[in-house]
C-alpha cells in the first residue's frame, strides 16, 4: 500500500503541472486556482503518509490459553502457575493462515510458544493454542525436562514452510534451535543443542547456496552465533569490545547482505558486512527489528509506545511509523511484529487504559513489501475477515477514486483555460497586425524555444544582444 500511495502522489504531482505561460497569466491563474491546488496537494500528501491499520482481534479482558480441560485451568489459577496478566507477546511469525507468538517467560506463564488463526468466524478473540502441543512444553518450574521447550524467543518461517524457534533454555538446560515443518503436520525436523545457556533474543535467516543459515546475537555478550542447517553445525563470531542486546535484522536478498545489530543499553545501530561499524542512532534501544523486501527497517523499542522505520537505501534517519493511542499505558514489550509473504505487516499491541489488567490488540496493515522468504505456494494471508475491514476497504477505494477524479478534473480545467488563453492571444495578435506596421523579427524560433526550456528548467541565460536596426 505504501507503494500505491507513492504512485498516487506521483500521479497527482504530474496532473497539476500546466504548460508554461507568461508571469502575469501565472499570477492571475494562481490567484483563482490556489484553493483547488491546495486541496489537491493536501489529498496527495494525506495519501502518501497514511498507513491503514485494520483491527483483527481485541482482547480487552486479557489473553488466555486454550487449555486441555477447564479443570487444569482452574488448578493453574489456584496454585498460581498461571497468571494471565503476565502474558507478554515477544516475537511473532506468520505463515498462511496461522500466527505464531513467543511469550516472555514471566512468572505464571506455563507455555511460551503459541499459535492463533489469522481470521475467525467468531466475534470473540481466540484463545492461544500451545504449539506444537501442551506436552512439548516444560510447564511449571524450568529445567525439569530439557527435552521440552523452555523459553521460546526469536521466530522465523522459511520459504519451504518451516518454523524456526530459538529456545533460550534455562539454568539447567542449554539453548536450543527447534525446526518444525508446518507443511507436514507440524512435524519436528530438527532439535539442535548449543554449547551455552541463555542470553538469546531474536534470530534472522539467510538463504544461501549452501542452504539456510541462522544468525543471532547473544544478549549482553560479545558474540554473534551462526548456525548452518545443511551442515548442522554452529560457530561463534567474537566481537571484542562490543556487547549486543540481541535485536538483529538482515538486509533482503535483492540488496547487499548486511547484518544490522543493536548494542546493549544503547540506541546505537551497527552494521556488519565483514566489518562492524556504527551507522546511526535510534531514539531508544530496540527490542525487535525486521526488514521488508524493499529494505525498510521496522523497529520496536524497549519501554516506548511507538514503532519507527528507516529506509536503508538512504542515510540513517528514523521516522515514526505507529504510536499507541493517547492515554494508553505501555509496557516494556508493547509490540511484537512480523511480515508475511503478501506484503502485510502484522502487529500485537499490549496496553493498559485505566484498569490494572492489560489489554491486547492484533492489527494488520498492507505495506506493499513482503518478508524475505515468500512461501512456495501462493496463499494470501490478508483475508477480509470482519465487517470493519470491509468498510475500511470501501472507504479507501472511494477516497482513491475521488482523488483520481479530482486530479483528472484539475488537468482538464487547466487545459481548457490554456486553450481559451491561446485563442485570446491569437485574436489580439491579429488585431495588432492590422494596426501596426510589420517589423523585422530579431529573435529566431529556435531562440524562443530555447528560452522556454530555460524557464521550465530554471536555467538563467544572458539575453543575446539585439541587432541594430
Amino acid at each position: 500500500m505504501l507503494a500505491a500511495f507513492k504512485s498516487h502522489s506521483t500521479f497527482c504531482y504530474a496532473s497539476v503541472v500546466s504548460p508554461p505561460i507568461s508571469p502575469s497569466e501565472q499570477f492571475e491563474n494562481r490567484r483563482g486556482m490556489t484553493p483547488f491546488y491546495c486541496f489537491i496537494v493536501f489529498l496527495c500528501l494525506s495519501v502518501a503518509n497514511a498507513v491503514n491499520f485494520t483491527p483483527v482481534y481485541n482482547w480487552q479482558n486479557g489473553m488466555d490459553y486454550e487449555w486441555p480441560t477447564e479443570a487444569s485451568r482452574k488448578k493453574a489459577l489456584k496454585d498460581e502457575t498461571f497468571k494471565p496478566w503476565n502474558i507478554e507477546p515477544r516475537f511473532m511469525a506468520v505463515y498462511k493462515t496461522r500466527i505464531f507468538l513467543s511469550l516472555n517467560k514471566n512468572a505464571g506463564i506455563p507455555v511460551t510458544l503459541v499459535s492463533l488463526p489469522t481470521s475467525s468466524g467468531s466475534s470473540a478473540p481466540p484463545n492461544l493454542t500451545a504449539f506444537p502441543s501442551w506436552d512439548k512444553h516444560d510447564v511449571g518450574k524450568l529445567g525439569r525436562y530439557c527435552t521440552k521447550i523452555q523459553a521460546a524467543r526469536g521466530l522465523e518461517v522459511d520459504a519451504t514452510g518451516r518454523l524456526w524457534v530459538l529456545d533460550n533454555g534455562s539454568n539447567n538446560c542449554k539453548t536450543k534451535l527447534w525446526i518444525y515443518n508446518l507443511e507436514k503436520n507440524d512435524e519436528l525436523e530438527l532439535e539442535y543443542k548449543f554449547s551455552f545457556h541463555g542470553s538469546t533474543n531474536d534470530l534472522v535467516l539467510d538463504q544461501t547456496l549452501g542452504g539456510y543459515v541462522a544468525y543471532f546475537a547473544r544478549w549482553r555478550e560479545e558474540q554473534i552465533v551462526v548456525f548452518n542447517l545443511m551442515a548442522k553445525q554452529s560457530w561463534v563470531l567474537n566481537t571484542k569490545g562490543t556487547k549486543w542486546d540481541g535485536s538483529i535484522a538482515l538486509a533482503p536478498k535483492n540488496k547487499p547482505r548486511v547484518l544490522f545489530i543493536s548494542q546493549i543499553n544503547s540506541p546505537e545501530l551497527y552494521s556488519n558486512s565483514g566489518t562492524i561499524k556504527p551507522i546511526g542512532r535510534w531514539t531508544a534501544s530496540p527490542t525487535r527489528m525486521l526488514i521488508d523486501s524493499n529494505g525498510t527497517v521496522y523497529a520496536a523499542f524497549w519501554s516506548k509506545p511507538y514503532i519507527s522505520t528507516w529506509d536503508t537505501s538512504q542515510k540513517f534517519q528514523e521516522e515514526r511509523f505507529h504510536t499507541l493511542e493517547v492515554g494508553s499505558r505501555y509496557s516494556n514489550w508493547s509490540f511484537s511484529l512480523a511480515l508475511d509473504s503478501s506484503g502485510i505487516l502484522w502487529m500485537t499491541e499490549l496496553y493498559q487504559t485505566g484498569s490494572s489488567k492489560p489489554s491486547y490488540r492484533l492489527l494488520k496493515a498492507e505495506v506493499g513489501a513482503s518478508s524475505d522468504f515468500p512461501p512456495t505456494s501462493d496463499v494470501s494471508t490478508f483475508p477480509s475477515t470482519t465487517e470493519e475491514s470491509t468498510n475500511s476497504a470501501l472507504i479507501i477505494g472511494s477516497f482513491a477514486f475521488f482523488l483520481v477524479l479530482s486530479c483528472i478534473f484539475n488537468l482538464l480545467l487547466t487545459l481548457r483555460i490554456r486553450k481559451l488563453q491561446n485563442s485570446t492571444e491569437q485574436r489580439n495578435a491579429g488585431a495588432e497586425e492590422m494596426e501596426m506596421p510589420t517589423l523585422p523579427n530579431p529573435v529566431s524560433p529556435e531562440m524562443v524555444h530555447e528560452e522556454i526550456e530555460n524557464d521550465l528548467y530554471g536555467v538563467t541565460v544572458a539575453p543575446p544582444p539585439r541587432p541594430r536596426m
